[in-house]
């Protein structure tokens, strides 16, 4: 990975962690304050009550003159103290570290939750009833730890999970990159042997030396030239242009290709050989020779030197078949893609099958491989959807 991908990665780890973190944290947050809420109106509640039951008690043995004996509450967690109207102990369960503040009838610090209650019976001597309790702080304390847990456990969940898509996202782009990246040295490097034969020709030729030879190698050299950059520029810019129809003989575009091809199969010592049908069709000319010189051009580039290329039309269908280098079955699942090469010793760079594939797909036209490795390979391609019948009639 290199610097600008791990840039990439860590901005939008660091946007989509810390955002989903805020999510969470304003989620959680809410539910604190609610489950809080519901923790103080609980702890109130039971407070209420113990102090009611307290007080109740206190005046029903007062009413029966007897002696009120103060005992623990069922709930352990309740702890409470009598008071006379002076403030002062009569009996007490409370934590006596603390000063009860008998100017609010509850209220809270950093360990306890008082409840006040008051009696204003004259006869009795208690007069206030005091309610401790820490259990709702203690409540409290463990919905923050859980809140924390949940928030350090989803960040890391969520970092994981980020990591894991910001790779899933970037796979597409770093094949793409890589694959531009090999397009470009391949390209440099087809270019380079059309360049270096036509440079040595023209040198060869300014010294006198055999001329006509030397002059079908700079005729093949400019036309593999012209081939490689009509397939980088069909392949950039041809989603741009629209169709422009047209109704001609297959047989004549096939021919001319043949006899271009011709000039530049020179190099390995190919000949092309053709045997050709009328096939009057209606669809854009300049892809359809597209079809054509790609086909041609990809048959001399993995046949084999002085071997022959076989053109085929009849019927409606074209067919090229090499005795080249074959393609193996697995390569063939593959050989249509863009940049994907049938052998990286040939040069090439992988566009020429995929426009072949594009325009066929685009028409509707069936397009067949067999090839048998080291022996030979035919590509084959059907006509027949678009096939003008009655052409010769009109």
């Amino acid at each position: 990975m290199n610097r600008d991908e791990k840039k990439a990665l860590i901005s939008f780890l660091t946007i989509y962690i810390v955002s989903a973190i805020l999510l969470i944290g304003v989620i959680l947050y809410i539910y604190y304050k609610n489950e809080t809420k519901m923790l103080e109106e609980s702890c109130s509640m039971e407070l209420h009550n113990a102090s009611m039951h307290i007080k109740n008690e206190i005046i029903n043995r007062h009413m029966k003159n007897q002696k009120f004996n103060p005992n623990k509450l069922s709930n352990i967690n309740i702890k409470y103290g009598l008071f006379d109207k002076d403030k002062k102990v009569i009996f007490s369960y409370l934590d006596e570290k603390f000063d009860v503040d008998f100017s609010k009838n509850s209220y809270v610090n950093e360990f306890y939750n008082y409840f006040i209650t008051t009696l204003d019976e004259e006869n009795i001597p208690i007069k206030y009833i005091v309610l401790e309790t820490c259990q709702e702080v203690q409540n409290k304390n463990k919905l923050q730890i859980f809140i924390l847990v949940i928030l350090f456990l989803s960040a890391i969940f969520i970092g994981c999970i980020g990591y894991l898509l910001s790779k899933i996202l970037l796979n597409p782009v770093r094949q793409r990159v890589e694959a531009m990246d090999k397009f470009i040295k391949d390209s440099a490097h087809e270019l380079n042997t059309p360049i270096s034969v036509l440079m040595t020709s023209v040198s060869m030729l300014k010294n006198g030396k055999n001329p006509q030879k030397m002059m079908k190698y700079i005729l093949s050299s400019s036309k593999q030239i012209s081939q490689i950059y009509n397939d980088i520029h069909f392949s950039a810019f041809n989603e741009l242009n629209e169709d422009v129809f047209e109704e001609f003989n297959l047989k004549d575009l096939v021919s001319e290709s043949v006899e271009f091809f011709n000039d530049i199969s020179i190099t390995k010592n190919i000949t092309i050989s053709s045997n050709l049908q009328d096939c009057f069709i209606k669809m854009d000319k300049t892809k359809t020779q597209k079809i054509v010189n790609n086909l041609l051009s990809n048959a001399i580039k993995y046949s084999k030197k002085d071997s022959i290329i076989e053109v085929v039309l009849e019927k409606n269908i074209l067919k090229v078949k090499d005795f080249g280098i074959g393609i193996s079955q697995e390569e063939q699942k593959e050989i249509f893609k863009r940049y994907k090469r049938g052998n990286n010793i040939e040069g090439g760079f992988g566009i020429g099958l995929d426009i072949v594939k594009r325009v066929c797909d685009e028409y509707d036209l069936i397009l067949d491989l067999k090839s048998q490795i080291d022996k030979e390979t035919t590509f084959s391609i059907d006509f027949s959807s678009i096939v003008i019948k009655d052409f010769l009639q009109k």
